[in-house]
C-alpha cells in the first residue's frame, strides 16, 4: 500500500457554499498528485461555526477554508493566525500544525501572483484605484501594500467602512501609501492610473448584468482593469475594458492562485498549477 493511501479531508465551510468551485480543482490536484484526499462543501450556518471547528479538530482535518460568513467570525476559535492575516482581520485558509489550527489568508497573494504572472505587471511603484472595502479588498490591500505600490486609493460607497479600512490598513502596513475617496455617483477613473480593481461583488452571479458605476474613458488604454468576481469570469466590467482595448485580469486568477497556495500548506506538496486552472475553467464553463 503506497504512503499516500492514507485519506485525509480538507474542505469549505460557508453559508451558501452549493456554488462554491474551489473543491473541483482541489479533488483535481489531489487525483494528478495521487493523493487518496477529499475536499468537502460543508454549509455551515453562523450559529453553528463553534461546533464545526470543533469538528475539524475531531475529525483530525488537514485544513479548511472559510468563506462568507466566517472569514472574521472564525477568528476566536483558531489557535494562531499569521501575521498578515492578522492585518488583514480575515482568515480564508486554516491549516493544521499538529495539534494547532492555523489561520492563514491566501486571496490577497493568489491576486497578486494573478497580476504578476498572468498579467505580467510588477506592482511595485505603481498607481492603484481599488472599489471595495470588504473582506477581498483588505486582502488584495494588504499585499498590495507590502508590494511596494506608490499610490493606493480606495473608493467606497460606505464612508465609514472604507475610513475604518484605510485606517486600520495605515497603522498596521508600515509606509502605508493608501487614502480612501467616497464611491458618490459615477467613478471617473483618471488618466493616472495604472491597476484599477474591481474588489466588490457586483457582477457576481447570479447578477451577471450588473456593472460598477464607474466610467472608464479617461483612462489610459494600457492601464490593466482586474476584477475579484470569478463567475462569470468575463464580467460586464472586463468586457467594457477589453473594448476600449485595455488589458484585462479575470476572478478566476485570483481563485486560482490562491488556491494552488492553500494545496501547497495542506499537502507539503507543489500543486498542479495547470491541473487546477482547467479543472475550474471547465467547472466555470470557460472555453
Amino acid at each position: 500500500m503506497p504512503a499516500n493511501y492514507k485519506a485525509e479531508l480538507v474542505g469549505v465551510l460557508g453559508y451558501p457554499v452549493a456554488e462554491n468551485p474551489t473543491g473541483v480543482m482541489q479533488e483535481a490536484a489531489f487525483r494528478a498528485t495521487g493523493l487518496n484526499w477529499r475536499y468537502l462543501n460543508i454549509e455551515v450556518k453562523p450559529d453553528g461555526l463553534a461546533d464545526a471547528i470543533t469538528g475539524v479538530r475531531a475529525f483530525g482535518m488537514q485544513g479548511i477554508n472559510l468563506t462568507i460568513p466566517h472569514k472574521v467570525a472564525v477568528l476566536p476559535y483558531l489557535d494562531d493566525v499569521s501575521g498578515d492575516a492578522a492585518v488583514i482581520g480575515a482568515v480564508n485558509t486554516v491549516r493544521r500544525e499538529g495539534d494547532q489550527l492555523i489561520g492563514e489568508n491566501t486571496d490577497g497573494k493568489g491576486f497578486l501572483r494573478g497580476v504578476r504572472v498572468d498579467a505580467g505587471m510588477d506592482p511595485s511603484g505603481k498607481r492603484v484605484v481599488m472599489l471595495g472595502a470588504g473582506g477581498a479588498a483588505r486582502a488584495i490591500a494588504t499585499e498590495l501594500l507590502l508590494a511596494g505600490v506608490e499610490d493606493l486609493l480606495v473608493v467606497n460607497r460606505s464612508v465609514a467602512r472604507g475610513e475604518s479600512m484605510v485606517k486600520h490598513l495605515k497603522d498596521n502596513v508600515a509606509r502605508s501609501p493608501i487614502r480612501f475617496e467616497p464611491w458618490q455617483g459615477t467613478y471617473r477613473v483618471p488618466d493616472d492610473v495604472d491597476l484599477f480593481v474591481n474588489a466588490t461583488s457586483v457582477g457576481l452571479y447570479p447578477d451577471v448584468d450588473a456593472m460598477p458605476d464607474v466610467d472608464l474613458s479617461a483612462a489610459r488604454t494600457d492601464m490593466l482593469v482586474a476584477d475579484a468576481v470569478f463567475n462569470p469570469p468575463t464580467t460586464r466590467l472586463l468586457d467594457a475594458a477589453t473594448k476600449r482595448g485595455m488589458p484585462v485580469l479575470d476572478g478566476l486568477s485570483m481563485l486560482v492562485y490562491q488556491g494552488t497556495i492553500g494545496f501547497t500548506m495542506w499537502t507539503g506538496l507543489e500543486a498542479p498549477e495547470q491541473i487546477m486552472k482547467d479543472a475550474l475553467a471547465e467547472a466555470l464553463g470557460v472555453k
